[in-house]
């Protein structure tokens, strides 16, 4: 059990340090996302 423990709180803390950005984050990039994805729905609309 000794190593399971250990194993698993090196998962946690590796865990812990990590800044990965998830796609459905709200901010800025996922408001640019949607603009674009208006934008286009709007010209095609157009043409």
């Amino acid at each position: 059990m000794k190593t399971n423990t250990r194993f698993i709180k090196g998962i946690v803390a590796a865990a812990a340090k990590e800044d990965t950005v998830m796609p459905w984050a709200r901010g800025k990039r996922r408001a640019a996302f949607i603009a674009k994805r208006n934008e286009a729905k709007q010209e095609r609309r157009s043409a």
